[in-house]
């Protein structure tokens, strides 16, 4: 079976290393890739935007299954692109993107489904949200509509703070933002969930937990993610009920109703308060770096995993789980999420030996003439699986030191709240 795969992060490496240790995968071809790829995969340079040449690549490639990867080209609609010209694509298709591609969609669809959330207000220009937030009480979340790169959260804890985020929202920081999101802020703690699909039945994926702030202790601005473990430590047999009947079933019944379905990965952002889940948000892919630590623990091929969802007969496998617990840490480049510097060659790397269980994934890395450049933000992501969260973080701290390089930092206390 050859295998290509849509993205070019450390999301997608993993995705790459777990296919490849199939039997059934005979190749995998990366659009576009990255550095790490390209030692286990081929990677093909191609326009992300540009449908039409990526489905001539596939076709000439014989590609028999293509996974997406990243949000944005799920959401304008790469899956039903490639479905009609006869191409087998694991993802959800545009209608069921929205889910992640427009914070409001989802917001109605709980609404209307009575799938519990925070209350909301939208609200369409700045001075209507700005005459709202000033009879707020705070803290409170402003948030972007549309795709933002995990980044489009504002928590504010005064008016002050909610003025800036509603003028940067509206002056086109994260894009072209028609309306914007104003919910109450829930206190307690927060946990990503994943279910698979194959578009009728689905099954649970895993939990995690990720650290979104730059700095440690939580503190600082948004980032893509600094590092995630799994499975979350809130996770209990009576909340994944609740978190499946309240949550995810009515979220499918909504897509159902309006005449389609969900087939792929779907990550629902969860606030539990008091053992109560809260949705936050949907992802309509798999998280990064929760992607990172979620595979490692999957003992089911994963190549069989991603051809019955493809093949609609997911019902007829069975996903078994490791029970150890898998941590990763996120080298960035010095500066993320503001200015950083590209280009940085990462010396050495080929050279750290790797203990069973331990992993490097290349997210924002390049590779010119057998050397590796840093090519992003978060450029590295470190990732341990053991029986003992602590022992993991320390040793993936230790690959960081050996590994040495100059132009990077991350944070020390990825998994603080589970790691006495």
């Amino acid at each position: 079976m050859k295998i290509g795969i849509i993205g070019s992060g450390g999301r997608e490496h993993a995705i790459c290393t777990f296919l490849k240790s199939s039997s059934k995968v005979d190749k995998i071809f990366c659009f576009p890739g990255n550095a790490g790829t390209s030692f286990i995969a081929e990677n093909i340079d191609v326009n992300l935007d540009n449908f039409e040449e990526i489905k001539e690549k596939i076709k000439n490639l014989k590609i028999d299954i293509v996974v997406v990867g990243p949000e944005k080209p799920l959401v304008d609609g790469i899956v039903d692109f490639l479905e009609k010209n006869e191409i087998k694509v694991f993802g959800p298709n545009k209608i069921s993107s929205q889910l992640e591609g427009s914070k409001i969609f989802t917001k109605k669809l709980c609404e209307k489904y009575k799938i519990p959330t925070a209350n909301f207000g939208i609200f369409e220009n700045e001075e209507k949200s700005l005459n709202f937030l000033e009879k707020c009480k705070f803290p409170i979340v402003v948030k972007a509509d549309g795709l933002a790169s995990g980044k489009g959260v504002y928590i504010c804890d005064s008016f002050k703070q909610s003025k800036l985020a509603v003028n940067e929202i509206f002056n086109g920081k994260f894009g072209d933002a028609k309306e914007i999101l104003i919910e109450e802020f829930l206190k307690g703690e927060e946990m990503s969930f994943f279910i698979i699909s194959d578009g009728r039945n689905y099954k649970k994926f895993g939990s995690a937990q990720d650290h979104k702030r730059v700095l440690e202790g939580d503190k600082g601005k948004n980032t893509g993610g600094m590092g995630a473990y799994s499975p979350s430590r809130l996770e209990n047999k009576e909340l994944d009920k609740k978190i499946l009947e309240r949550i995810i079933d009515p979220t499918l019944k909504g897509l159902k109703d309006l005449n389609t379905n969900f087939k792929g990965f779907l990550y629902a952002g969860l606030m539990i308060v008091d053992n109560e889940p809260y949705l936050i948000e949907y992802n309509v892919r798999m998280g990064d770096p929760e992607c990172q630590t979620i595979l490692p623990r999957v003992k089911t091929d994963f190549a069989d995993i991603i051809n019955a969802c493809v093949n609609e007969n997911l019902s007829s496998l069975n996903l078994e789980w490791s029970n150890k617990k898998s941590i990763c840490i996120v080298l960035c480049s010095k500066g993320y999420p503001d200015k950083f510097e590209n280009n940085i060659e990462i010396k050495s790397i080929d050279q750290i030996k790797l203990p069973e269980d331990s992993y490097i994934f290349h997210a924002g890395t390049k590779i010119d003439n057998s050397i590796i450049y840093s090519n992003g933000g978060r450029v590295l992501n470190f990732v341990i699986k053991s029986t003992n969260l602590k022992e993991s973080r320390d040793q993936a701290i230790n690959l960081i030191k050996i590994l040495n390089w100059e132009n990077g930092f991350f944070r020390k206390d990825i998994g603080y709240k589970i790691i006495k």
